[in-house]
């Protein structure tokens, strides 16, 4: 017999995905908390007691994907609508649906790392794809956040049932003839020239405001990042800073870095990229104009910031 929490778990998860209950009638059926209904409905997925599939194609419905598609020259543009209770999660389990109708038996996906794509992984079912390879795309953070790129790579490696295989060296090194002497170094250099032989690659794109994560976990300061706006930069992919063309910045910092080369990430067929914040716009702009995204998974809010760009006539939604 499970263990009573077990069985409150499997409960909550019946009531919720098989019986379509709001999580407040939950609370008051299970006597719980609707915070505890929360974490038992994240709980379920984790072990896998439950396997959520939305239907992706419903987000490709909207008229302002196709357009903006056709202007930006990608494959597929999906548009998850904004919400106010848990519209972050309802993004989050989107687009990991996504994730999961593109990845392909024994793919080998790149994984970049980063706050919007732990949450994606956060939020992944367990769902077990054959013979599927996870590839960390970036040197490794010195810090505690959940979001590093070893930990991004190795849980979803877990839930897919997938090979993780983390790059072991630092993110950035502290001169670029240093980084340059590692990229040298077998281990890294055959993990570096793995990285080329992906059929698939998932990353978001990194701002330039104070809040974005290479300032947040150390790997370059305020003062740095603001310097290099000043030069031009308007984000990062895989924690490269590019110019608003796409153009990956000539700068110390980049050739301080261990990570995808931006070159062999363009060369990947698929490319996705997951947006859900408006002031990454600048930084998504410059990702598309540099011929890194093919596939794009946005929120609503995001997919009204790009309409604005389009030419007058493909404007109407």
């Amino acid at each position: 017999m499970r263990p009573p929490a077990d069985q409150i778990i499997h409960k909550a998860a019946w009531l919720y995905y098989a019986q379509g209950m709001r999580q407040e009638d939950i609370s008051d059926a299970l006597g719980i908390s609707r915070g505890t209904v929360v974490t038992y409905l994240k709980k379920a997925r984790d072990i896998g007691a439950v396997s959520i599939r939305v239907p992706t194609g419903v987000f490709r419905e909207d008229v302002l994907g196709r357009r903006i598609e056709d202007h930006f020259g990608l494959r597929s543009v999906w548009i998850i609508p904004d919400g106010s209770d848990g519209a972050r999660m309802d993004f989050n389990i989107a687009a990991a649906m996504v994730f999961l109708d593109l990845v392909k038996p024994h793919s080998k996906v790149g994984l970049a790392w980063g706050q919007t794509i732990y949450d994606l992984v956060d939020a992944m079912p367990i769902n077990e794809v054959e013979g599927v390879s996870i590839i960390q795309m970036c040197g490794n953070i010195g810090t505690s956040f959940q979001y590093r790129p070893d930990y991004c790579t190795l849980e979803l490696a877990r839930r897919l049932w997938a090979f993780g295989e983390n790059l072991y060296a630092p993110l950035v090194l502290s001169t670029p003839e240093m980084a340059q002497a590692l990229r040298r170094e077998d281990t890294v250099r055959l993990q570096l020239e793995r990285l080329k032989n992906c059929d698939m690659a998932i990353f978001s794109v990194g701002s330039c405001t104070q809040s974005s994560h290479v300032v947040k976990c150390g790997a370059m300061s305020e003062h740095e990042l603001l310097d290099l706006t000043a030069r031009g930069a308007v984000g990062q992919i895989a924690a490269r800073m590019i110019d608003r063309s796409g153009q990956e910045l000539d700068c110390d910092y980049n050739k301080r870095l261990i990570a995808m080369d931006l070159q062999d990430l363009r060369a990947i067929p698929t490319r996705l990229c997951v947006v859900n914040e408006v002031h990454k716009l600048d930084a998504l702009q410059g990702a598309m104009a540099g011929g890194y995204v093919s596939h794009l998974v946005l929120t609503s809010g995001v997919a009204a910031g790009l309409a604005r760009l389009l030419p007058m006539d493909t404007q109407e939604i």
